[in-house]
């Protein structure tokens, strides 16, 4: 259709009936609107081709006019579809304040939709019409026209059997339905020019523009004229080019007659399309303005009296020649003709059944004709629209709107007709594809993890996105993406698991083994046990005993199994101190699912507190690592004696005495039988339960006097002048000297021992004696290579020459000690090697003191958790050389916590001040 207002389709037919049919103001369809059923009225689900109908019985004729996406009202009715459809996805919140962008494969996708569509709505028309007419808005033929038509052609050809069993039982004529229409349909052109081609020449070269000399004298036929013979013969050689019309009419999708004028144009002026306000301004001057040639014409007007007046203004698609039977005008040019006189030649052949014989050549065969009735042409008409248009099949049961399998089928065809630019996308895109697949397996190993895959199908996306173009881009890199994937997984795809000290199994993807299973590397996939293939070498739980070991995968081989080994050959009759382990009630126990702790009813919590003896310890009193702000939440077995065993003064170590011990809650101290914790102990553990082994170790490796304060710890491993424990000096208060036997203001007897008094120093004369206990404390560091180390303070490896050490304990008991540090000794590579705190060595003096172990872990910055024993203090028996093994992996139910890497500081990772406490009795 043209661009102007003034020159729809519509307009033609009301010029050929002489009468306005079609409305000026057309509504919105309101099905249009909506969309199709159970669509919410989305573009793509809309079918913007309109077709209009008039019949006019005075001339037996019927007008089909078909308004479609090609049309500039369908066209923006479209795009404004389009731009609400964005302006929906995008929603209020988007961060550029305006519609999102249509993806360029989804808006290709659309158009070549409701081409498509277009495509069968003429496949209908070349169905069912006589004569078609072909408007363009301008003077020059379109040659996609010429791919349209190959596509209908071909897809005609792929449909005829459907169409056949549409209208078996029409009644029709015996060649209409063998060939599905009442004829070859000839096809017609119309040009509008619009003013791009002026009527009046040019003066030639050598010639007066002034008009002095004399003009040549006039052509035969007229510009206009001589326009429509160039168009036709351009348009038949094309067709004839591209073999849509061949010899034989009847095996052709249309006809051109040979004899007869089959391009028509409607000249029109400046006034028509340049100026549309213009246009509008002479239309209502000349619609309001009595002229004396109205009255003149009154008679002669037919039609309604409203359509006549407004042809005053809208001459372009009528020309009122003086008389078409003359051939010639005083100038000698030929008369062009009138629309309807153009159309109605070709008319006249289909209403006295001559029919068009359009075929050339020898021997040219004889196409059928017929000319039905009104209503065998309506049942007919009515069929192949239920079939071509809305999709329908001979099946009662199909649905609406819905293509039937044979038409959808059959538009595959249309595809490599209409959609050039997919096909050019795809051959380019798979032409890129060999390149990808070569960048995405460049420089791979045999095996390899998800991180490694995804690195590599980036680089094989970029140099996809470097070749492949067109709206097939994103169809065939999901299929890179499935490609690369496919190569990955079979065969080449590496186990993903990591062990606890953050290295990867090297095994390709497999399984583990059952209970009582044994590994079967031959299967596919095989069942093999993690291995990452990294050794280190460990100490037992006393630390006298060292040996290999293998990087451990879950967290029980890392804390339990390597040293219950070890444990039968050295530290199996050893003095322990266990921590308490869930004990199952049940034959199938189940590892706890809630972060929630299990209670009992809030009815039972009420009456176990109303029979509970409340002190003010229990509800006011703070330990140390409370009163620090260190507050781990920790229940462990008897959690009020973590939380209220002893005042300040008494953590301290001051005074005090701690023989009346608060009696636990019975609501805390009761530990699931039922559910057990499937990691290890930590602040964010839910109440009320135990694991199953316990990931610590506290053994006796004897009395207090088997450490050589000079020749420190005799084991294997530890790096010389290392192995010493640091000496703590506590100070022991006694009575004094006026107490027993002796006179308040008396001096004692020379060379006279008080009674009772051991290691007596004096502090000062008629005063007191303090007596001072010396413990030694020792913080052991392993790496993993198996060499071993004692630090005496953070960050700082302690380093004696001989004679033992001189630092006290004090500054490293009130600081944070690192978990991890770098090792005394690196290699030569550049990855440096860390040290883990693995052992406390404590000497309890056999003297009247308490010791109270305290140890709290924070294996990372926050917010990782802190871990702690079983039973969260334990108060040391005297006289012995005591050692805490510490956990080698700290596991949450999240995960793993790894050791650090080369940028993270290493005291976020750290051993809680205040592990030991030592209490005076």
């Amino acid at each position: 259709t043209a661009l102007q207002l003034c020159s729809e389709k519509e307009a033609l037919v009301s010029t050929v009936c002489d009468r306005q049919v079609f409305p000026l103001f057309q509504q919105e369809d309101p099905e249009l609107a909506d969309g199709a059923p159970g669509q919410e009225g989305e573009p793509a689900a809309k079918d913007y081709n309109q077709l209009q109908a008039y019949y006019s019985q005075e001339s037996r004729v019927l007008y089909l006019v078909l308004t479609s996406i090609c049309d500039t009202p369908q066209l923006l009715r479209a795009c404004g579809d389009l731009a609400a459809a964005e302006s929906r996805e995008a929603g209020p919140g988007h961060p550029s304040g305006g519609p999102a962008p249509l993806p360029h494969a989804e808006a290709h996708e659309f158009w070549k939709h409701q081409e498509k569509l277009h495509c069968l709505s003429l496949l209908y028309l070349f169905s069912v019409c006589h004569i078609l007419l072909l408007v363009h808005p301008t003077c020059s033929f379109d040659i996609t026209y010429d791919r349209v038509f190959r596509a209908l052609d071909g897809l005609r050809q792929k449909v005829l059997p459907s169409l056949k069993a549409a209208i078996k039982d029409c009644p029709v004529g015996k060649e209409w339905k063998l060939n599905c229409r009442p004829c070859p349909p000839r096809l017609l052109f119309l040009f509008q020019l619009n003013g791009a081609l002026k009527v009046d020449p040019l003066p030639s070269r050598g010639q007066d523009p002034c008009g002095h000399l004399e003009k040549p004298p006039p052509k035969k036929h007229s510009p206009k004229r001589r326009l429509q013979h160039a168009l036709e013969d351009q348009i038949y050689r094309i067709f004839r080019k591209s073999r849509v019309l061949t010899n034989q009419s009847i095996n052709c999708l249309f006809t051109v007659p040979a004899n007869q004028a089959f391009v028509y144009i409607v000249a029109g002026g400046a006034q028509d399309g340049d100026d549309p306000v213009a246009m509008l301004l002479d239309q209502l001057r000349s619609n309001c303005t009595m002229r004396e040639t109205d009255s003149l014409l009154a008679p002669t007007l037919s039609g309604p009296r409203r359509y006549q007046m407004m042809r005053h203004g809208r001459q372009q698609l009528s020309f009122h020649a003086e008389s078409s039977s003359s051939s010639s005008s005083s100038s000698g040019q030929l008369v062009d003709c009138t629309l309807k006189e153009f159309l109605w030649q070709h008319v006249e052949l289909v209403l006295s059944k001559k029919g068009f014989d359009d075929s050339v050549g020898r021997n040219p065969q004889p196409s059928h004709f017929e000319l039905p009735t009104y209503q065998k042409w309506v049942a007919a008409a009515l069929k192949l629209y239920e079939v071509t248009i809305e999709g329908k099949d001979d099946d009662p049961t199909s649905l609406t709107g819905e293509l039937s399998s044979k038409i959808m089928g059959s538009i595959k065809v249309l595809e490599g007709y209409l959609d050039i630019d997919t096909k050019f996308s795809e051959n380019r895109c798979q032409k890129a594809l060999p390149m990808a697949h070569s960048a995405y397996q460049s420089n791979l190993p045999h095996n390899y993890t998800m991180t490694v895959h995804k690195n590599q199908l980036a680089q094989a996306l970029r140099v996809y996105s470097q070749h492949a173009r067109g709206p097939a881009f994103h169809k065939y890199a999901m299929q890179l993406n499935e490609d690369c994937y496919k190569f990955w997984s079979n065969g080449h795809q590496l186990c993903e698991e990591r062990s606890l000290t953050d290295q990867h199994c090297v095994h390709k993807f497999h399984l583990l083994p059952k209970a009582g299973e044994k590994p079967e590397a031959d299967r596919n996939p095989p069942v093999l046990y993690h291995n990452s293939r990294a050794r280190s070498t460990g100490a037992c739980n006393c630390g006298r005993k060292q040996a290999p070991r293998d990087d451990p995968f879950d967290i029980k081989a890392a804390n339990y199994d390597f040293y219950q080994l070890l444990e039968e050959k050295c530290c199996g009759k050893l003095e322990h101190i266990n921590f308490p382990i869930f004990q199952p009630s049940t034959p199938d126990p189940a590892p706890a699912r809630d972060e929630s702790s299990p209670a009992p009813p809030e009815g039972e919590i009420e009456k176990l507190k109303e029979k509970e003896p409340q002190t003010q310890g229990e509800s006011t009193g703070l330990s140390l690592a409370l009163s620090l702000g260190q507050s781990t939440g920790s229940l462990g077995t008897y959690p009020p004696d973590a939380q209220g065993g002893g005042d300040n003064a008494e953590s301290h170590g001051q005074s005090g005495d701690s023989k009346s011990e608060k009696r636990p809650s019975l609501v805390d101290r009761q530990a699931s039988t039922v559910e057990y914790l499937p990691g290890m102990l930590h602040s964010n553990c839910p109440k009320g339960l135990l694991p199953k082994f316990s990931s610590w170790s506290l053994v006796k490796l004897g009395p207090a006097k088997a450490y050589n304060f000079h020749t420190g710890l005799d084991q294997q491993g530890f790096i010389p002048g290392t192995n010493y424990l640091m000496p703590w000096d506590i100070v022991i208060r006694t009575r004094t000297e006026d107490e027993g036997d002796l006179d308040t203001n008396s001096w004692p007897a020379p060379n006279k021992a008080v009674p009772g008094k051991r290691s007596a120093v004096v502090m000062g004369r008629g005063r007191r004696r303090d007596d001072i206990a010396r413990a030694f404390v020792g913080f052991e560091y392993e790496d993993a290579r198996g060499r071993r180390f004692m630090c005496s303070g953070p960050d700082k490896v302690m380093k004696v020459m001989g004679g033992g050490p001189k630092e006290s304990a004090i500054k490293a008991l009130n600081s944070d000690m690192p978990l991890y540090i770098l090792s005394s000794t690196q290699g030569r590579g550049l990855k440096p090697h860390y040290a883990q705190f693995m052992r406390l060595f404590v000497v309890v003096p056999d003297a009247p003191l308490q010791i109270t172990l305290t140890p709290q872990v924070q294996p990372g910055p926050p917010p990782c958790p802190v871990f702690y024993p079983e039973k969260q203090e334990i108060i040391l028996p005297s006289d012995g050389l005591w050692v805490l093994r510490f956990p080698y992996a700290y596991v949450t139910e999240r995960g793993p916590c790894f050791p650090p890497k080369e940028s993270q500081q290493l005291m976020s990772y750290k051993v809680l001040r205040g592990i030991l406490k030592a209490i005076t009795q």
